[in-house]
């Protein structure tokens, strides 16, 4: 599965399978969260709950508790969303390192939006602290730039890509965009943009026989032209930060390819707050690199949902508790 640091002790020898060039490691976003997310980890691993101790200082709130306790619309507010889902990641990472006793070093990692910061620190290119902070005030301000230019998502189910760039071209005007936001899996195909503009792009996909096309419950109209107030202050703040170059490949959202610099970085993160999440792309990216399992660091398992519909032949594991841990370990 996974290839331990060489300076390392040498692997027991029920870990000697593991083979680090055919897995990746994938993170999660939005969506993602529920009450609860990484409790179980916590109390397992005392690595793991470290990492919420630490998140819980960094910021100066417990952040700990509402993601173990909630209350849930606390919890689903995208200021705290983005900081308790990065958390959750790098506290199941570090579960998993503690399972293999070791630093854990996979052939490739990807996150889904907010979820490739935490592949960023993964692969050591981005502190944790500092990515904690990045992440609470990204959702921060894209949850001030929703408040002042509300917008909509939709999901069109059953769709290509295609399908959906046309529809968006159709429905978009300049002064009410609507573009297609994230590129889930074949079939699954997520729009952003102005509320009457996603409206319009709903009543157009209809007419062409997709199959279902439906509004998502949010208010933020992510990676679409709307964020663009957040974008430039978040901008600014990435200026600040120190990027590493990543320890191993990590595959960018906006283009689907490695993000081998730290101007990569820097550039991918600026773009990826109105850019598209090219995620189908992603994936076959790493397939392209000879990967074979997918492990989900995090909470849930949407992306080991979406690997199934993007390649049948992949394998996904989804590794948001103990048992999720195991399977990992013994894949």
């Amino acid at each position: 599965m996974v290839q331990r640091g060489p300076s390392l002790c040498p692997m027991t020898e029920s870990h000697e399978h593991m083979n680090g060039s055919t897995t990746a490691f994938v993170f999660p976003g939005q969506g993602s969260q529920h009450v609860g997310m990484a409790a179980a980890l916590a109390a397992a691993f005392p690595t793991a709950r470290a990492v919420l101790d630490e998140a819980d200082a960094v910021l100066g709130m417990r952040l700990s508790a509402l993601m173990t306790d909630g209350p849930e619309a606390d919890l689903n507010q995208t200021a705290n969303t983005q900081p308790a889902l990065y958390v959750a990641g790098v506290a199941a990472l570090r579960a998993l390192e503690s399972a293999l006793g070791g630093t854990v070093r996979p052939a490739c990692a990807a996150g889904h939006s907010l979820g490739e910061f935490t592949a960023l620190t993964a692969a050591g290119a981005l502190p944790f602290a500092t990515g904690l902070k990045l992440v609470q005030l990204r959702g921060r301000l894209m949850g001030e730039a929703g408040a002042k230019n509300p917008g909509a998502m939709a999901a069109l189910l059953g769709a290509s890509l295609d399908d959906a760039l046309a529809i968006c071209a159709e429905a978009n005007t300049d002064s009410a965009p609507v573009v297609v936001a994230n590129d889930n899996c074949p079939g699954q195909i997520v729009i952003s943009g102005a509320s009457e503009a996603v409206d319009k792009a709903i009543d157009i996909a209809k007419g062409r026989g997709i199959k279902r096309a439906m509004r998502l419950a949010v208010s933020v109209a992510a990676h679409s032209p709307l964020m663009s107030g957040a974008a430039g202050e978040f901008a600014a703040a990435l200026a600040e930060v120190t990027f590493a170059t990543p320890a191993y490949p990590v595959i960018g959202n906006t283009t689907a390819a490695p993000l081998d610099t730290p101007a990569d970085i820097m550039a991918e993160l600026r773009a990826q707050l109105t850019g598209r999440v090219r995620w189908t792309e992603s994936v076959q990216a790493m397939r392209g690199r000879g990967v074979t399992t997918f492990i989900e660091l995090g909470a849930k398992d949407v992306l080991t949902g979406l690997l199934k519909r993007i390649d049948k032949e992949a394998v996904g594991i989804p590794a948001a508790d103990p048992a999720g841990i195991q399977a990992a370990i013994t894949a």
